[in-house]
């Protein structure tokens, strides 16, 4: 699995122990996620490894809940075989991690992070329920790709000056960027804690304004037009998947082409990401090509499926 594979790379700091950050200042000692998934528990991972915070992991599939947590033992014990942690450390993490209920068990967070698919009414229910049952100086984060963020604080109701766009990108523990999106009613004091919990989970900061009829989010804004591209390109006849890959790799030095990106990222997720973008903004640039939709008509979802562009 390419996650487990990136993610065993993630040696932050000190060769033994905690990756310590604790010289960024923050208030933060308990973080609630939602969403077990590949993001949530990377996301659960990090905040407990590297900010040190105790992690309340929800979702709504207790099975998957318990495969994520099994997971991130796995991990964790080959960082120990590594070197990169020692046993005491590792059981130290993965003991921040508890797994809950649901929503109601986040009744002392100071933070919530949530981390479910991309669907509008899923996060709109998500967070008029969170309104209601966290703390009232709790901040409201959501891992939102490409949802305006104004919509989702919106139904946060008087909390929505504490809600803000908080996208990892996967594998959390190994990539360094965190895009911040504070919504037209974020408070400057919000944005500037969860800038300071995004720096103790180690990760390098961007800022950009949630624009009603424009795309938010600087990566997809530019990273699904380029993916849209090579699909439309493929769907041509106009080159092989390989030599448009080859093309980006060998020529312009990326690390990836883009239709084994797009299977890394899951071909679903690209869709779903490029038809928010086209109903949000109305431009055709965002519009999935054809060929992306009847893959995944087909479940060729890439990687996590075992076909996409690629078999794997």
């Amino acid at each position: 699995m390419i996650f487990a594979r990136r993610i065993q790379h993630a040696a932050v700091g000190a060769k033994r122990g905690f990756a310590s950050t604790l010289s960024q200042h923050h208030s933060i000692k308990t973080l609630g996620v939602i969403g077990a998934g590949q993001m949530g528990l990377g996301i659960a991972l990090t905040a407990a490894r590297m900010a040190q915070v105790e992690v309340l992991l929800a979702d709504s599939n207790r099975a998957s809940l318990d495969k994520s947590l099994a997971f991130a033992k796995s991990l964790l014990q080959k960082d120990v075989a590594r070197g990169k942690l020692d046993d005491e450390s590792s059981n130290a993490i993965l003991a921040n991690i508890k797994p809950v209920d649901g929503i109601a068990a986040f009744d002392k967070v100071d933070i919530v992070i949530e981390a479910v698919s991309e669907n509008l009414s899923l996060k709109e229910k998500i967070f008029a329920e969170l309104a209601q049952t966290t703390p009232a100086h709790a901040i409201l984060a959501s891992n939102t790709s490409s949802i305006s963020l104004t919509k989702i604080a919106a139904a946060a109701g008087p909390r929505a000056v504490q809600t803000v766009g908080f996208h990892f990108f996967n594998p959390v523990p190994v990539m360094k960027l965190v895009e911040l999106i504070p919504a037209i009613q974020t408070s400057t004091e919000t944005l500037a804690e969860a800038r300071s919990f995004a720096e103790a989970m180690g990760k390098t900061v961007s800022v950009s304004k949630d624009s009603p009829g424009e795309s938010s989010f600087i990566s997809n804004a530019l990273l699904m037009p380029y993916i849209n591209e090579a699909v439309t390109l493929l769907s041509k006849g106009i080159a092989t998947r390989e030599d448009i890959d080859q093309v980006m790799v060998l020529g312009m030095a990326h690390k990836m082409g883009p239709l084994v990106l797009a299977d890394f990222i899951g071909l679903d997720t690209c869709l779903s990401i490029m038809q928010v973008l086209h109903t949000e903004t109305g431009d055709s640039k965002y519009r999935p090509s054809v060929l992306l939709g009847r893959m995944v008509s087909a479940g060729y979802l890439g990687k996590k499926s075992g076909k996409g562009f690629y078999e794997y």
